[in-house]
């Protein structure tokens, strides 16, 4: 929205940041948390976390922020270890890791018990749902991604049992839409037929779909944006370099100084120019992490099949 797209870049009347398309507010907006996200899909993680952190001063329960910190401690996390067969080694040679990860596991819990709290109060609160099954999905994307671990069962189904309650009493939600198509997506092209069942289904079709719904509807400003980088990272994970450059080139209108989006772009550019698009883009994407919302997991090696990871 206009209104919201003004308070981003100026941090001014603040009551205009308000969700539109029927969803509902997920958390009172403060200076500090448009500072976060600006610096978030900027791909400046270190700062979004510290600004997230920041609002804590004032607003110590607001899940908005714990929600937005582990997000970025995440990605500084996949920033400096990867998630690829290198990840162990690169983790034991990583001396700020550490201390990334205890943050990031004492802020979940924190934030886990915050939800489940005001869950207790009132097991309608479109918010709690909505970021006890974002932190949630923030914790299995962790150990799946980065620390390849096979952990985080029961936070992966509270995480869908949330999502899906929220999209149950409001369709429009668009976080919810975005977060739930991600288990779609990740379920459905990771696991192998015979267990998909077992994670309670996935489709992939759909979650692209609901990307490419949702990246159209009219939102506040950062739900957009989430919406749009998720289809961006969805159509990259499909070497669908013709639909992904053109939502790229339209997040960088927004996010000028977002170096990943650069990067992409350039080689995007640079390739199509040398008409070798696929090989070098295949290049790209081996050797750059643009892991964003949400997530937020594996990025693929070599050309993908169905039943590939993705």
């Amino acid at each position: 929205m206009r209104c919201s797209k003004v308070v981003a870049a100026c941090l001014v009347v603040v009551a205009c940041a308000q969700p539109a398309g029927g969803e509902a507010p997920l958390s009172p907006e403060s200076d500090a948390l448009l500072l976060a996200q600006q610096a978030f899909y900027s791909a400046r993680y270190e700062e979004a976390a510290a600004h997230a952190l920041a609002m804590r001063a004032t607003t110590p329960e607001d899940l908005a922020g714990y929600e937005l910190r582990t997000t970025a401690l995440l990605f500084q996390i996949k920033r400096l270890i990867g998630d690829d067969k290198k990840r162990q080694n690169n983790l034991k040679a990583c001396p700020a890791c550490a201390g990334l990860i205890e943050d990031f596991l004492r802020d979940i819990r924190i934030s886990q018990e915050l939800a489940r709290g005001r869950l207790r109060a009132d097991s309608r609160d479109e918010a709690a749902l909505y970021f006890l099954g974002k932190i949630n999905l923030n914790y299995v994307w962790l150990h799946l991604g980065p620390l390849g671990r096979k952990a985080g069962w029961s936070e992966y189904w509270e995480a869908r049992r949330s999502l899906d309650s929220v999209l149950q009493q409001n369709p429009h939600n668009i976080r919810a839409r975005v977060a739930r198509a991600w288990v779609d997506y990740i379920v459905g092209t990771r696991m192998p037929r015979g267990t998909k069942w077992l994670m309670g289904g996935g489709n992939r079709q759909r979650a692209l779909s609901t990307l490419r719904e949702v990246s159209t509807v009219s939102a506040d400003f950062y739900s957009s944006a989430e919406a749009r980088f998720a289809l961006w990272e969805m159509l990259t994970r499909e070497h669908d370099f013709t639909g992904a450059i053109g939502v790229a080139r339209e997040l960088m209108r927004d996010f000028p100084s977002n170096q990943e989006l650069a990067k992409f772009v350039e080689t995007y550019e640079e390739s199509v120019g040398r008409r070798d698009s696929a090989p070098a883009m295949d290049i790209l994407l081996d050797g750059a992490r643009f892991d964003r919302h949400g997530f937020w997991l594996t990025r693929a090696r070599g050309p993908r099949t169905a039943q590939s990871e993705s």
